[in-house]
């Protein structure tokens, strides 16, 4: 009999947002008439924009005529797409990345656990908590921690408290660790790092031989200028970092699957005995081994984002979402409720009342009020206390779902 990888069984439940679909389901079920506003999973609802759907039609029409019909494409990604990147969201910030260090994918998700499969499991790991659920139990179903302790903190990990009193900002770790997880702006919590912040990360990887995977997912709304935009924006990032971009929210792609990893030539990691070799071509050579490339239409869309068409008209999606998490913030806010984020992340970060804890406030919104969010425990230990509202929804959705809030809490 076939033995099944038993680090699959140390993960406590179903993944994060299955479970809050299982819950939704069921109330659904048992309440048809009930009309329910998700503000939970991160998803889009605006269609995509002009620019993007007038580039995949020409490349759907491309594919009808057999002197420009495309089959397999380079497993890294076209390179008209890898050049727009490359100039459009680094050479434009004053940043160098060539476009051969950028391999486009289906999704930073998929990229964020699959980085996993090209470095040892004696690597020592820190994530940020509350986090990413991903970054957690793809190191989990790898076999790099041990069992969870009765807070949901496995062995093996080291965890970086993320909490009000810290400004959602962790400390610096004192001791060595090999790989850090940044998410920035950062997915739950809102919370966006600073210029000073980022330089004191890239000095310890830098001190310690660390390696940053750093997740720039939501680095379009970012309202501040301030606000580093990428982590090569710091000097000696590209030695230290690897990036993870996607236009799943930015651009609406996350029912079209396109994003992009960028691994800098100049990024060394250690063999067993010590010899420095780049990670560029290790990363390569799994990326073509196991995956066949995003399709040339989705890829025609994606390089659609960056004309000046595409530019303003992505710009006037972000800033939708972005008054939507300001109808939020500034909701809960006059309902008595101690809210974070919102302001250069489309999330919305807030204290549960009376401090209850968090999965209980998932169920008292839905069957109450009909709203569903994300129970910040989901997210980890020290989101316990906490939930996520997303600013992903429609304009009359999040006015109703602030009514049906306030009137719950008066």
């Amino acid at each position: 009999m076939a033995r099944v990888n038993e680090n699959f069984l140390k993960l406590k439940a179903g993944y994060l947002f299955p479970e809050i679909g299982r819950r939704v389901s069921k109330f659904c079920a048992e309440n048809p008439d009930a009309k329910v506003i998700r503000l939970g999973i991160g998803d889009v609802t605006e269609p995509l924009v002009p620019a993007t759907i007038e580039a995949m039609h020409k490349a759907v029409d491309e594919m009808a005529h057999r002197e420009t019909f495309r089959g397999y494409g380079p497993e890294q990604g076209y390179d008209f797409l890898r050049t727009a990147i490359a100039d459009n969201d680094y050479k434009s910030r004053g940043v160098h990345i060539d476009a051969d260090e950028i391999f486009v994918s289906d999704g930073s998700k998929c990229d964020t656990g699959n980085i996993l499969d090209v470095f040892d499991l004696g690597n020592t790991v820190a994530v940020q908590d509350p986090v990413y659920p991903v970054y957690v139990d793809t190191n989990v179903m790898a076999g790099r921690t041990g069992a969870a302790d009765a807070q949901g903190r496995y062995a093996g990990l080291t965890y970086l408290p993320c909490v009000a009193e810290n400004g959602f900002t962790p400390e610096i770790p004192k001791e060595k660790v090999d790989i850090v997880y940044l998410c920035y702006p950062n997915n739950p919590t809102g919370a966006v790092a600073s210029r000073e912040t980022l330089v004191e990360w890239v000095a310890y990887a830098k001190q310690h031989g660390s390696l940053i995977l750093f997740d720039a997912a939501y680095c379009a709304f970012v309202q501040d200028d301030s606000i580093p935009l990428t982590i090569y924006e710091i000097e000696g990032a590209r030695s230290v970092a690897i990036e993870f971009r996607s236009f799943s929210k930015n651009a609406g792609f996350t029912g079209t699957r396109c994003a992009f990893t960028v691994v800098p030539k100049d990024l060394m990691v250690s063999t067993e005995s010590g010899e420095k070799r780049p990670l560029h071509p290790v990363w390569s050579r799994r990326h073509s081994t196991k995956f066949n490339g995003v399709s040339y239409i989705v890829q025609r869309g994606a390089e659609a984002v960056y004309t000046p068409e595409g530019q303003q008209q992505t710009l006037e999606l972000v800033k939708f979402y972005m008054e939507n998490a300001k109808l939020l913030r500034e909701g809960l806010t006059a309902a008595g409720i101690e809210v974070f984020g919102g302001e250069n992340a489309p999330y919305i970060w807030l204290k549960t009342p009376g401090g209850v804890p968090s999965w209980d406030f998932f169920d008292h919104l839905l069957t109450q009020a009909h709203l569903v969010g994300t129970p910040g425990s989901g997210f980890g230990a020290s989101g316990e206390g906490y939930f996520r509202l997303s600013a992903f929804n429609s304009r009359a959705n999040v006015e109703e779902a602030v009514v049906r809030i306030q009137n719950l809490l008066k």
